[in-house]
């Protein structure tokens, strides 16, 4: 079975905190796959190509809503429907990793390949005029100069819970084949065929039991003496404060 590298999003741990996000254009912007071009960044109309998004929303009816953050990128489909429908076959998939990229030299921003992704996964550059999208930091995680525990996607490397694993799907041994195999993962919108191969882990009810003396508070009066607490007798009444 042939390689394929992909990212596993563990939601249970994700807290939305856009370290990956951040992280990713750092490295994308001044990489090989670079600049990731912002334009009028901070004006009413800013527009910006980003290889990765969190998305943030709540679920549930209230009062029993939670916040769900939901990190989106290129999932790098075993079938990826916006290969087939480049017209100059800029857009390909590596048969040595997997992995989706786009020839930005033979890519003329017809924009196919984003009508054709059914999860908004593309992006176009406002400044190159080509299309753009996650490469797994192709350019880093084969890079002999880093240390071997470097080579990683830098948005595995930056996020602080380790919500996001990287590894080789099709290696039942791999840290992200597990996490799959044995934490329930499930690939987005799998209606559509494209069988992409990041994955995502399920968010996990962790229940909490209270017992009845946590709903109370510790000083409460009523267990003092059993009745309503009463002020004092030297304590001044409404009408020695009150004018009326």
């Amino acid at each position: 079975m042939s390689k394929q590298l992909a990212l596993v999003i563990d939601l249970n741990v994700c807290v939305g905190c856009h370290a990956c996000v951040t992280s990713c254009k750092e490295w994308n912007t001044q990489g090989a796959a670079g600049p990731l071009t912002d334009q009028n960044a901070y004006g009413a109309d800013p527009t910006g190509t980003f290889f990765n998004r969190v998305q943030t929303f709540e679920v549930g009816e209230f009062p029993n809503t939670e916040t769900v953050h939901f990190p989106k990128s290129c999932l790098h489909c075993e079938d990826p429907p916006c290969v087939p429908v480049c017209p100059t076959g800029a857009s390909y998939k590596r048969a040595e990793d997997g992995i989706v990229l786009v020839d930005y030299d033979k890519c003329i921003g017809c924009k196919y390949c984003s009508w054709a992704c059914p999860y908004g996964a593309r992006e176009v550059d406002g400044e190159q005029k080509v299309m753009k999208k996650c490469t797994l930091c192709v350019d880093r995680i084969y890079d002999a100069k880093l240390p071997e525990a470097e080579r990683k996607p830098a948005c595995v490397l930056a996020c602080p819970t380790s919500a996001r694993l990287f590894g080789d799907i099709h290696d039942p041994e791999s840290e992200a084949s597990r996490a799959i195999r044995e934490q329930g993962g499930y690939a987005l919108m799998p209606e559509w065929g494209t069988h992409p191969a990041n994955h995502y882990l399920p968010r996990r009810k962790t229940g909490k039991r209270l017992h009845a003396d946590e709903l109370e508070r510790h000083d409460n009066p009523l267990k003092v003496d059993g009745r309503l607490p009463r002020p004092s007798p030297d304590a001044p009444a409404l009408d020695d404060v009150t004018s009326w």
